[in-house]
């Protein structure tokens, strides 16, 4: 059992290492990334009752095991409130914070508060599953997450650029975007493999490391302040 924990946790655990690390100028305090990882952890409750909820009546709506059910439950019933939760906990915790001064450090918030909720995830699989499970979702799942994160918190910190300068319109837009952009790729992740479209399914996820990877560190070597 402690075996498939640490395998369940150290994926989430490294891929915040490497991102905290990136924030070369001005490392963000510890206190605040666990509240962010945290409260995103104590999320997970209430996003499974919602996903249970929904998912039912999107069933009864259009039925089930079909291309448009497929749709609905994996970017609304999962996608939308997952990375919702996630979205909540960031704005709730570092919006007004003092701390959020770099554009890099949307990202930084992103990423944890994703990779807060991937690890109780990946934790309850890996239990079920066993290594193999801890396996593919070390190299898939939990990436995805941070993957989410990181386009979450780009936009993010794009918004907060502009409401620092007055800029309502590109604020609200660059916030919506914050949630639309990962809840399109969460969605698009989980659609593809559940109607099992594998060669598409590993083609979008080279596309989307490759992104999130170039700006990752481009934005870590430009360390925009706000």
């Amino acid at each position: 059992m402690r075996l498939l924990i640490a395998l369940a946790v150290l994926p989430a655990a490294f891929l915040i290492w490497y991102v905290y690390e990136k924030d070369t100028v001005e490392k963000e305090p510890f206190a605040l990334l666990a509240k962010l990882f945290l409260f995103a952890v104590a999320t997970m409750g209430g996003v499974v009752v919602a996903e249970l909820v929904l998912g039912g009546i999107i069933g009864v709506a259009v039925g089930n095991e079909n291309v448009l059910f497929h749709l609905l439950e994996n970017f609304v019933g999962v996608a939308l409130i997952e990375e919702g939760a996630k979205y909540l906990v960031v704005y709730a915790e570092t919006w007004k914070s003092k701390e959020f001064n770099y554009l890099f450090d949307g990202i930084v918030y992103g990423v944890v508060a994703s990779l807060g909720f991937a690890t109780v995830e990946n934790v309850l699989y890996v239990i079920q599953g066993g290594v193999g499970v801890a396996f593919f979702r070390a190299i898939l799942s939990v990436p995805s997450h941070a993957i989410d994160g990181v386009f979450m918190g780009y936009f993010y910190g794009l918004a907060k650029r502009a409401d620092m300068l007055g800029d309502a319109s590109t604020r609200k837009l660059n916030l919506v975007l914050a949630l639309v952009v990962p809840v399109l790729l969460h969605g698009t992740y989980d659609f593809l493999l559940s109607i099992e479209a594998i060669p598409v399914f590993l083609l979008f996820e080279i596309v989307i490391v490759i992104l999130a990877v170039v700006h990752v560190n481009r934005m870590s070597k430009e360390a925009e302040p706000l």
